[in-house]
């Protein structure tokens, strides 16, 4: 279905993932080049996309601003340009981590418990969620600007820390347990990988160990877990996934606590896509290749926008 089209391979962008995108759009390209499609690489540097003339399909592989927030969709949409993956609404929805809570606790999909703040430079906000707990802003991907905080003493500082930066946040209990994340393909989880950090936290140096020089996560797949503990996580996340409306395909986040419970952070719908990323790795562990992978969610999302 692919054979004859041209397809612009988005990457870059301007935001914080900028380096990660720009190696997913590399190994998408490739894959598809070494397919003998025709694909071509486009450097998105900022909020104008200058398309090859007859693009017949956008593969997007911009993670979080712009690429992964809607912004990216919207243009593409008024454009009359498919693009793979998540569409408009559950773009903006799924990156939105106060947002995707909303819609997670309306559908029943089990998550940490967590309130939104406001947050002003040099005040204090009043929390109903005490140490140990995790601050997040809403609208960043790949663990930017993240804080875990063990002692309520330190609280206050973190929130200070925060507030330089962001408007407001979301605050949620700390689970201990598994990191683990399940990949979702046209509505079908896949096998579920376990995560772990070098130093049990599991961060954008551990996670791109290739930005910084840090020592990478170990990651096992399918994860080492009892039948009934892989089937909990898989419907966790393919939940949350319905619950957000998310279309062709997306990775889970699920922390597993020390009872076996499942409890999903996030979902990301525009997840890591070189070869050695998680995604791809859950595919494989499945039985569908890198090149089938990225064959896939491009022929998937021109069956939906054509």
């Amino acid at each position: 279905m692919l054979l004859g089209k041209k397809i612009a391979v988005l990457m870059g962008g301007p935001g914080a993932e900028r380096e990660v995108s720009l190696a997913s759009g590399k190994a998408v390209l490739k894959s598809l080049l070494d397919t003998g499609l025709d694909a071509v690489g486009v450097d998105v540097t900022g909020s104008e996309i200058d398309l090859p003339e007859g693009t017949d399909l956008a593969f997007n592989v911009i993670h979080g601003t712009f690429g992964e927030d809607g912004t990216l969709q919207e243009i593409l949409e008024k454009k009359g340009i498919p693009y793979t993956g998540a569409g408009l609404q559950s773009s903006r929805l799924a990156i939105h981590k106060s947002l995707a809570k909303e819609k997670f606790l309306a559908a029943g999909v089990p998550t940490a418990k967590s309130e939104t703040i406001a947050l002003t430079p040099g005040l204090l906000p009043n929390l109903t969620i005490h140490a140990p707990l995790v601050i997040k802003p809403p609208l960043e991907g790949s663990s930017v600007g993240i804080q875990i905080v063990h002692d309520q003493a330190e609280v206050p500082g973190a929130l200070l820390k925060a507030a330089e930066k962001y408007d407001e946040v979301l605050i949620e209990e700390f689970i201990k347990g598994k990191e683990l994340t399940v990949g979702i393909l046209n509505g079908e989880p896949l096998p579920v990988i376990h995560i772990i950090p070098p130093d049990g936290v599991y961060d954008m140096a551990s996670k791109y160990p290739w930005l910084s020089g840090a020592k990478g996560s170990q990651y096992i797949c399918p994860a080492d877990l009892d039948e009934e503990t892989t089937a909990a996580v898989q419907a966790a996340a393919l939940a949350a996934y319905q619950a957000l409306g998310i279309e062709i395909y997306a990775r889970v986040d699920v922390l597993l606590d020390e009872q076996n419970r499942p409890f999903v952070l996030e979902a990301n719908t525009i997840p890591g896509m070189t070869e050695t990323s998680l995604l791809p790795k859950a595919a494989a562990a499945a039985g569908i290749s890198f090149p089938a992978l990225c064959q896939t969610i491009g022929e998937l999302s021109l069956q939906l926008r054509s």
